[in-house]
């Protein structure tokens, strides 16, 4: 296992799911871990398990040091505050000549699958423009917030990484229309990002998880044997990015956007079974 006791992550939308995953792979990792969304106790989203204070009490359960902050990655003057809550505790924690900062962003949270039910392979004459904007406000726009708030301080840091969760692969259609937009735009975001940081110590990609068993796919397929075979957990997505924030050479991936079956098998990792899920293949054709 890589160690990143000396790292400090944020990442968003990890009150469940793939973030969730990314978070705990971050604390058995050692690394300091925010841990963002708008679940808790007392208000979670779509009435699903899991809180921001259950994630981060489980990654310092981990052997990492977890710290929940309840936002809304919609409300910009909420990810400000964040990212002061942020330069604060750096503020207080280290001496003014020590070097820290934040080291990786992952950009993770995703709010398109709010409100859906039946109706994810309609046409997109037939979907709604609330779909079209809750894809891309709770996710490319969110992305491209907390990244324009993350970088200016990795820079100062000396170094960073923006790691941003996709789906799909190459050109393949993924669906639906908003989604397969939205997803292509975030892919895009990596790349263009990566452009104007080639010549900083900051590097950004994407990564594409898998059919992953999280919550909400649990609760839509429940105890399918044929369905959950197919799947694989969102620990495996998490240890993807903890290989890539432990890589030294991780630059030279920047503007890159990486399957995570692909990367078990050049990094060495494997599913929380000991499997290694094959990089995921769409079933449409290309475009």
């Amino acid at each position: 296992m890589s160690t990143l006791s000396d790292t400090t992550a944020l990442v968003t939308g990890a009150s469940r799911g793939i973030g969730r995953g990314i978070a705990l792979a971050l604390g058995d990792a050692g690394a300091t871990v925010y841990v963002t969304g708008r679940s808790v106790a007392a208000d979670r989203t779509d009435g699903l398990p899991g809180t921001v204070d259950d994630t981060a009490a489980a990654v310092t359960d981990r052997g990492g040091r977890g710290i929940a902050v309840q936002c809304d990655h919609t409300d910009d003057e909420a990810v400000a505050a964040l990212f002061d809550r942020i330069d604060r505790d750096f503020a207080s924690e280290r001496a003014a000549d020590e070097p820290g900062g934040l080291d990786l962003l992952v950009n993770n949270v995703w709010g398109g699958y709010e409100g859906y039910g039946a109706g994810f392979d309609d046409p997109f004459w037939e979907q709604s423009v609330e779909t079209w904007d809750r894809m891309f406000d709770a996710g490319v726009r969110a992305h491209f917030t907390a990244s324009r708030l993350a970088v200016p301080r990795m820079l100062a840091a000396g170094g960073g990484l923006v790691v941003t969760v996709s789906a799909g692969h190459g050109d393949r259609y993924r669906g639906n229309v908003p989604y397969d937009v939205s997803k292509t735009a975030t892919e895009r975001l990596t790349r263009v990002m990566a452009h104007e940081l080639r010549d900083a110590p900051v590097a950004a990609v994407a990564v594409q998880p898998g059919f992953t068993r999280t919550e909400r796919v649990l609760d839509a397929v429940g105890d399918d044997a044929d369905t959950l075979a197919e799947t694989e957990s969102p620990l495996y997505t998490g240890r993807a990015v903890v290989a890539l924030a432990a890589d030294s050479a991780v630059g030279e991936r920047s503007g890159g956007v990486y399957r995570v079956g692909d990367l078990a098998r050049e990094y060495g990792f494997t599913d929380v079974d000991g499997s290694q899920p094959p990089p995921f293949d769409l079933p449409s054709e290309p475009l």
